[in-house]
């Protein structure tokens, strides 16, 4: 059995899930050039580009309302938020909302 790490795990299914559908693309701070805060996406914008790995301003409410947003429409984001800290801060995004959507626009 192969032995992997964590971070190693986390971008080979990203890899993955990116080469069986188009729809996959991942939104995050630093994840273009840099490789995100980890090194997790590192290699992954030479392979699947700008349009795929989306660079963002360091705003975890942002990331996770365009994520949600796009997702509702059919997308299949990947959203990275550097610390889990800040996920507080986006859960407006998701709870209040991202969860609403169906009600308010059918």
């Amino acid at each position: 059995m192969r032995e992997l790490t964590y971070l190693e795990a986390i971008r080979e299914a990203m890899q993955q899930k990116m080469r069986e559908d188009s729809s996959v693309y991942l939104i995050g701070e630093d994840i273009a050039e840099y490789g995100g805060a980890f090194g997790v996406t590192v290699g992954m914008l030479e392979e699947f580009g700008k349009e795929r790995i989306r660079n963002t301003p360091i705003s975890e409410e942002a990331i996770i309302g365009v994520a949600t947003g796009s997702a509702v429409t059919g997308m299949r984001p990947i959203a990275e938020i550097m610390f889990s800290d800040f996920i507080t801060i986006a859960m407006d995004q998701i709870v209040n909302q991202t969860a609403k959507i169906r009600y308010m626009f059918g």
